[in-house]
């Protein structure tokens, strides 16, 4: 792995985004459907926050659907949404920013994706699995050659 190379080369650009005012029961149908960890929140490609799987389970937990939700998704008054369950503070960084910035970001930090923004806008997100992903496949070829 070259530490110099930009993010760009990393990261994850087909995303499923949710916007703020959806219901967190779509959050759910998200994970479920498309086995993914972290959902951005976006507002016209603007990133406003980000769930994980653990922000979704700990919000679970601590609210437990009651009948009116799980009888008719939009019945509460006023439903949960994902604005509710996203972490706003988010660190981001640029597609051009190196891997080695990244990288840093993930070892003195509690979390495993980042937002990559570039000129105010969501182009992609990095998790630890995509760097992962390329040491193995580093590997598996470095295997082959030998």
């Amino acid at each position: 792995m070259d530490f110099t190379s930009p993010v760009s080369e990393f990261m994850t650009t087909k995303l499923w985004t949710i916007a703020p005012h959806e219901p967190i029961t779509r959050v759910k149908e998200m994970f479920d459907k498309h086995k993914i960890h972290h959902i951005p929140v976006v507002k016209e490609r603007i990133l406003v926050g980000m769930i994980s799987k653990l922000d979704y389970a700990r919000y679970s937990q601590d609210n437990q659907p009651n009948a009116c939700e799980v009888l008719v998704e939009n019945s509460c008054s006023p439903p949960p949404r994902a604005a509710d369950v996203m972490t706003k503070q988010l660190a981001t960084l640029e597609s051009t920013d190196r891997i080695n910035v990244a990288l840093d970001v993930f070892a003195e930090n509690l979390f495993h994706s980042i937002p990559i923004v570039d000129n105010g806008e969501l182009v992609g997100i990095l998790t630890t699995l995509d760097i992962i992903n390329v040491l193995m496949e580093e590997d598996r070829v470095r295997m082959q050659a030998s």
